[in-house]
């Protein structure tokens, strides 16, 4: 009788074909893809806090069409860090 796994997969930071989710299952949490989407997640939310902070700053004088693009970017860092945020959320689920 096999054990049942009580592996959670990881929500990666980054989109598979056709920008479907991946995820990761392993038996460990330092081999070399936690390590990679650690610091991937690391880079996206340090992008995110930048683009903030850039975005805080310009708004008051900022042409309409520059105005687009800013949002268009905070759109993606905000999509970003809603990813990190549920992969997370879903490892420490699984801790308590």
């Amino acid at each position: 009788m096999e054990a049942e796994s009580s592996q959670v997969p990881r929500l990666l930071p980054w989109s598979g074909p056709e920008g479907k989710p991946c995820y990761l299952i392993s038996d460990d949490h330092g081999g070399p893809v936690s390590r990679l989407a650690d610091a991937t997640e690391s880079i996206q939310l340090g992008m995110g806090t930048e683009l903030l902070a850039h975005a805080h700053s310009m708004l008051p004088d900022t042409p309409q069409g520059e105005l687009r693009f800013l949002a268009e970017r905070l759109t993606e860092a905000l999509l970003v860090a809603l990813r990190v945020a549920e992969s997370r959320g879903r490892r420490l689920d699984h801790l308590n």
